[in-house]
């Protein structure tokens, strides 16, 4: 039996709350439950209590807000209101399935209420249920025909489910109800119009596009977009002269734009070089200072012209003195012959300039400047350390130091130079040196600081960091407040090539959590653009969260994270306790006293560290209270905080490890890393079939790949040790696997492999290790071919030999102490600059294993079988 409705004066007072709710009076709300509540007859009463346990939530007491709201749901279930309240707990805790199920039981027992389909609609695009949200939309519509949100929002719903003709048809609709005269400019019928056209675009209707935006022109107010229409739509059309004369007309407006000229180029379709080079001379001449059109020709040119061409750039740029001359050029440095000429040309300018101010001793003119041979020096230096010629190239460097000191840009190139040569000690230093000239540059800053966290000074670069963060905070906390991503990936590196797992799991979950936070972010954006009618920038917006964890800072912090879990899988972290009782057994009086005094100054220590943080946490949770209690505004409840000895310490690595996989394979399916370090997980989990799936994917995108040859040597290996598979598991497995082995064994599969790769060191690397894999007693041939590094091999950078020489330290190939020492040896002589190939010392043990284990350690994964 349904509870009686509230008498007229309750009735009153839950409308007050109803409204205290909306207007954020939360402590009124309270009162007047307590008023309705404190009556026997209606203590009791289902939705107001639902609503007591609402208000609430939205002052941060979680628990007694759920007790509220079920309690309020068992006493009156048939009550649509308790059910909507309940579904808005479920949403501020983001348990979106969770919120659609109340709200849908909700509906059930009120079918035409608006706020329920309101808020339904919104999770619905938010989860991006685009059937469940059409069929919300056009429940709205029907219910309020005159609304214009109700429209547009029917509309985007085809749109996302690629319907293009009933969008169009529901956009026209709409469009005819809007009361805009012909000559008036509104700035939301504008952008309806050009929706409307982006519509058309995407159904590749490309003559209804170009009619649409030229009969509504007057009515944009974007009249560069218009422009840009017309001409890709003139160009799909074939209607080229007209084409043409639009993107010179674009071009007019900016001549810097390159995707203009490529247009261009495609309605002139010129049939020479001459022709084609002609189309740019007549641009540089009608626009005499824009830089676009003298140096596209650069990159289809080619023999004398481009000398001739190039000559005239390089001297225009290198007498104003252009710092990123060498930038705009980088692009033509996979042309060997465009590369010497370069090089010819500025190696001269440099030559002439020594000995008479002039870019050629056969020339009479008035003479440089000083700072012109300082650019060319400049120039020489970016050239050759792009080359891998680092010494050529801090020798121009200095030199161009010496004549000028007081340079940031110089600084700059030199640490930059270091970071190549492998010394990133050296570069961090010469980045610091470059900051200290001009300490207000919060570039410069935020790059010294990186350089310092690639040689795992992370202290250095948190006080480096502090000087732009916000005062009485530390800059960790503030740079992750502030979603400073780019300093917490790197962080993470840092820390993981530190063995500080626990640190660096910490910063994988924060940059996973700004992810979070910016998808749940899109929220607010659902009402705001339709009724500010943003619609271009709105489905944009929807498509970019959809492969937001697409993102190079995602990836990184994702693959750490997974490598750290799987190396916390293989070697888990012992109890501190159990191991300093182990070692106290095995030490002398004197030692055991030594440690324990060691180990008190440690505890005291940490002690102070961990009052500090408190103090800190304490005072900034006071400031948010302040905060939220002077704006009274509806929070989420305070975040699980992430503290790195529980993350290091995890009951199941590889679970962990696989919610970072899974948004990998989602969206990363492309990159042939997802799907390896997918089978390093599912190897380790022992899953057969899953283990099949990863190396499938991977052969698909690349069969030559080093790390897959391990991985596909590793798993026929581990199938043929099992022996205890089900008759269809193993049946598959043969099948599939014959596709890729083609009846060959492992050993003459591998041998093929390195026969196939013989200039690759990678390769080689590989096909060494899975030969000591399979056969241990190879050693000596297999360390043979991975140390081979003669003038053959292309791949000989600091990059690969520190794989090899990693490798042969951990393990890779057994014990091999001498032959280690002699391969760091001949490392050396090639790099001699490389602190990976350094002598060691005791005191700089440490700090060596710091700066040289890299943070693409999938070759140590692979060998932790």
């Amino acid at each position: 039996m349904p509870p009686a409705p509230l008498p007229p004066k309750e009735g009153n007072l839950f409308k007050r709350i109803l409204k205290c709710y909306e207007q954020k009076q939360y402590k009124n709300g309270l009162k007047f439950c307590k008023m309705i509540l404190s009556n026997p007859k209606f203590a009791e009463h289902g939705e107001t209590l639902a609503m007591k346990g609402l208000t609430l939530n939205c002052l941060g007491k979680k628990e007694e807000a759920y007790d509220f709201v079920r309690k309020g749901l068992r006493n009156d279930v048939k009550s649509h209101v308790c059910w909507h309240v309940y579904g808005l707990l479920q949403r501020s805790d983001k348990k979106y399935d969770e919120a659609i199920k109340c709200y849908r039981n909700a509906l059930k027992l009120d079918k035409d209420n608006l706020q329920i389909l309101r808020d339904l609609s919104l999770l619905q695009i938010q989860m991006r249920d685009l059937e469940g949200y059409r069929e919300t939309r056009y429940q709205l519509l029907q219910l309020r025909p005159t609304q214009r949100a109700s429209w547009i929002g029917y509309a985007i719903a085809y749109h996302l489910l690629k319907d293009y003709d009933m969008a169009l048809k529901l956009l026209e609709e709409f469009r005819k109800t809007q009361q805009i005269p012909p000559n008036k400019i509104d700035y939301e019928y504008s952008e309806l119009i050009l929706y409307q056209n982006q519509v058309m675009r995407e159904a590749d209707l490309c003559r209804e596009s170009l009619e649409h935006i030229e009969t509504y022109e007057k009515q944009i107010c974007d009249k560069l977009m218009i422009e840009e229409i017309k001409g890709e739509m003139l160009l799909k059309l074939g209607r080229l002269k007209e084409a043409s004369e639009v993107y010179r007309e674009l071009i007019d407006r900016n001549a810097e734009n390159w995707h203009y000229y490529e247009g261009l180029e495609r309605a002139l379709q010129p049939r020479t070089l001459e022709d084609r080079l002609q189309v740019y001379e007549e641009i540089s001449k009608r626009h005499p200072r824009a830089v676009s059109p003298r140096r596209l020709p650069l990159n289809f040119v080619t023999g004398e012209k481009f000398r001739e061409l190039m000559d005239k750039w390089l001297r225009v740029n290198v007498s104003k003195g252009c710092p990123p001359l060498f930038t705009t050029l980088k692009s033509l440095y996979y042309n060997t012959e465009k590369v010497s000429t370069i090089q010819e040309l500025v190696t001269g300018y440099e030559g002439s300039l020594k000995t008479c101010d002039l870019f050629s001793p056969y020339e009479n003119g008035e003479r440089e400047p000083p700072t012109t041979l300082l650019w060319v020096r400049y120039f020489l230096a970016q050239h050759f350390d792009k080359l891998g010629q680092f010494s050529v190239a801090l020798d121009y460097i200095n030199s161009a130091i010496a004549s000028t000191p007081t340079l940031i840009e110089l600084f700059y190139l030199k640490a930059k130079i270091y970071k190549h040569v492998g010394n990133l000690i050296e570069a961090a230093r010469w980045m610091d040196e470059a900051q200290s000239l001009d300490t207000a540059d919060r570039f410069i800053n935020s790059k010294c600081a990186q350089y310092m966290l690639r040689a795992n000074m992370v202290k250095e670069a948190e006080e480096m960091c502090s000087k732009f963060t916000r005062e009485g905070t530390s800059a960790m906390e503030n740079l992750n407040e502030m979603q400073g991503m780019w300093f917490q990936t790197e962080c993470a590196l840092a820390f993981q090539r530190l063995g500080k797992y626990g640190e660096a799991l910490k910063k994988c979950h924060e940059v996973e959590r700004h992810f979070f936070e910016i998808t749940d972010d899109q929220f607010d954006f659902h009402t705001y653009c339709m009724r500010k009618m943003t619609l271009r920038a709105y489905v944009n917006l929807l498509r970019l969260e959809d492969v937001l964890r697409k993102h190079a800072f995602y990836f990184k912090a994702a693959r750490a994270a997974i490598e750290i879990y799987l190396k916390l899988h293989d070697s888990p972290l012992a109890n501190e306790s159990k191991e300093q009782e182990v070692n106290s057994e095995n030490l002398s009086a004197k030692e055991l006293k030594k440690m324990l005094s060691k180990q008190r100054r440690a505890q005291k220590k940490a002690k102070l560290e961990e009052e500090r943080k408190h103090a800190e946490r304490e005072r900034q949770q006071k400031n948010q209270k302040k905060k939220r209690d002077e704006e009274e505004e509806e929070t989420s409840g305070p975040k699980e905080e992430l503290v790195p000895e529980k993350l290091e310490r995890a009951d199941n690595p590889l679970e962990e490890a696989i919610k970072f996989l899974i948004p990998l394979t989602n969206l990363v399916a492309d990159n042939i890393d997802t799907h390896l370090l997918a089978f390093e997980i599912y190897f380790r989990k022992g899953k057969f079939l899953l283990m099949l799936q990863s190396v499938k994917r991977a052969f698909a995108i690349d069969s030559n790949n080093p790390w897959l040859h391990e991985c596909l040597i590793r798993f026929s290996k581990c199938v043929s040790d099992h022996s205890n598979l089900s008759e269809v598991v193993n049946k598959v497995l043969t099948q599939e696997m014959q596709k890729i082995f083609i009846s060959r064994d492992l050993e003459s599969f591998n041998e093929e492999f390195l026969k196939r790769n013989p200039t690759s060191i990678q390769h080689q690397l590989s096909g060494a290790k899975m030969m000591y894999f399979l056969d241990s007693s190879r050693q000596e041939k297999a360390i043979a071919i991975a140390t081979r590094a003669d003038e053959t091999m292309r791949d000989k950078n600091v990059k690969t030999l520190t794989k090899v020489l990693e490798s042969l330290r951990d393990g890779g190939f057994g014990t091999c102490h001498a032959q280690t020492n002699e391969y760091r040896l001949a490392c050396h002589k090639l790099f001699p600059l490389a602190s990976a190939f350094m002598p060691l010392t005791k005191e700089d043990d440490g700090r060596f294993a710091s700066v040289n284990h890299t943070a693409l350690n999938h070759e140590v994964l692979s060998n932790e079988i």
